[in-house]
């Protein structure tokens, strides 16, 4: 008989936020790839994404404002 499979856990912010840079820098490991495909959902990639995204680009306008004046 096969055991029955316990519960998935959701992954933690920390996480999510990693796997998010790691993605936008590039560099993933196979591993960590298929561990985090298993643990975190997509509403978590794409809300961290967002977040991540424009927290870049206000970075770059406030460098660009800083530099210009």
């Amino acid at each position: 008989m096969t055991e029955p499979q316990q519960p998935q856990r959701k992954a933690t912010p920390l996480q999510v936020a990693k796997a998010v840079l790691s993605a936008f820098i590039g560099i993933r490991r196979r591993a960590a790839h298929e561990h985090d495909a298993v643990t975190i959902t997509p509403l978590q990639v794409i809300v961290t994404g967002i977040i991540f995204a424009a927290i870049f680009v206000l970075s770059l306008v406030i460098l660009v404002r800083t530099i210009t004046s």
